[in-house]
């Protein structure tokens, strides 16, 4: 008589404990890397309800300039002063086809600092200036109430 191996019982449900502890990990690493993909500098941009959709600001060579509360200018990540402004900008757009330079300033930045920038922009040869700003949320609309009898 031969040896027949005897296999033992077989679970039928799969072991998800190991898939769950890799995508937790994951969750937290994109937490963790998520607010260092921001390009530039963090300013609260004016809310408007008809925004023009400017979708090469989004990209890496994109050349922004930020315009803080406080009046601070920043190309970039790099902080400067007004009168730098139109050199790097030269030297920036000097080997590019698009000359687009984008302008997101603070809701709350004087409106003598923001033209200022613009006037800096413009001085350096710019050909196209976007101004960037955010979409206005829109609150669902509530149905009239009924009238009273």
């Amino acid at each position: 008589m031969a040896y027949k191996p005897q296999a033992g019982a077989q679970m039928a449900a799969p072991n998800v404990i190991p898939m769950a502890d890799i995508m937790l990990v994951l969750l937290i690493i994109f937490m963790v890397v998520t607010p260092m993909l921001q390009k530039g500098v963090s300013v609260d941009m004016a809310n408007v309800t008809n925004p023009r959709d400017m979708k090469d600001a989004d990209k890496d060579d994109a050349i922004v300039v930020a315009v803080t509360r406080d009046g601070k200018i920043y190309l970039g990540n790099t902080q400067l002063n007004k009168e730098d402004l139109t050199g790097q900008i030269k030297d920036r757009i000097s080997t590019r086809l698009d000359k687009t330079v984008y302008v997101k300033s603070d809701a709350r930045a004087k409106y003598g600092d923001v033209v200022a920038v613009v006037d800096e922009i413009r001085s350096a040869g710019v050909d196209q200036l976007g101004l960037l700003t955010e979409k206005t949320q829109q609150k669902g609309t509530t149905p009239p109430p009924p009238p009273a009898d």
